[in-house]
């Protein structure tokens, strides 16, 4: 591994397009909480998202697709790029510093990877159940932290999480969330406290179901969710095409 951080470090001023990076916030949810991606730094004591950078002859959505892809082993992601995050004093150039010095390479003040990056933000809402986080080469843990935990990130890393999550939640009033980060079936409780983690907020019940029902794009299932101390509560599943429908259309009413 150490030989392939060598490898990308030294060969990377001819690969990769020169100051750009891709930066990915991955969203998950699982036991009523929002989650999200992060990787544990080889070297540093710190945590990052996952990134990468784009190849001279590389799309730049295609390279957020690639992370996307070796972090989670998933396709067909739900994918949208959110911001572009180009301030001057964004690279941590004594990390990456640390990092080249700590794969054998002269850290001179010309090598490309201490030069400024401009990175292009996506957000991705995946499944939790089905994703298998996996570190790349320049980190050695990847793991899914609850967004209330999340501790200081590498460089501007905290600041481009908190925009993907402002963007997620001004998604919530003209769009159906849902769909890519909650099981095939799920409960109106599980539903709704998504909403609520996202938002921060609690909503009220009654209100809640009322909306949601009301744009039309569940299906009440004939069946209860097993397990469960209190009365049984119905599953829901998405109707795909009206699900569909209101993604392009939009939602008539906020939360």
């Amino acid at each position: 591994m150490v030989e392939e951080v060598g490898n990308i470090l030294k060969k990377g001023g001819e690969l990769f397009h020169p100051g750009l990076s891709v930066d990915c916030v991955i969203f998950g949810f699982h036991d009523n909480q929002l989650k999200v991606l992060l990787l544990k730094m080889k070297h540093a004591d710190k945590w990052a998202l996952p990134g990468g950078f784009v190849y001279k002859d590389e799309e730049v959505e295609h390279a957020a697709v690639r992370v996307l892809q070796s972090r989670t082993g998933l396709g067909n992601i739900f994918l949208r790029q959110f911001h572009t995050f180009g301030s001057p004093s964004r690279s941590d150039r004594q990390l990456n510093r640390q990092l080249l010095v700590s794969s054998g390479i002269e850290a001179h003040e010309g090598h490309w990877f201490l030069q400024r990056f401009i990175t292009v933000g996506y957000y991705a809402l995946v499944d939790f159940s089905k994703a298998v986080p996996r570190p790349d080469a320049t980190s050695e843990d990847c793991a899914w932290w609850d967004l209330q935990d999340v501790p200081a990130l590498v460089m501007d890393h905290n600041h481009i999480l908190q925009k993907a999550l402002e963007i997620l939640q001004k998604q919530l009033n003209d769009q159906p969330i849902g769909y890519n980060l909650l099981p095939e079936k799920f409960t109106m409780p599980e539903l709704q406290r998504l909403y609520e983690t996202i938002l921060n907020k609690q909503l009220d019940r009654r209100n809640f179901q009322r909306k949601m029902l009301g744009y039309d794009i569940l299906n009440r299932l004939e069946e209860r969710k097993l397990g469960v101390a209190h009365k049984a509560p119905y599953l829901y599943s998405f109707d795909k095409d009206k699900y569909a429908a209101a993604l392009q259309d939009g939602l008539q009413q906020g939360w």
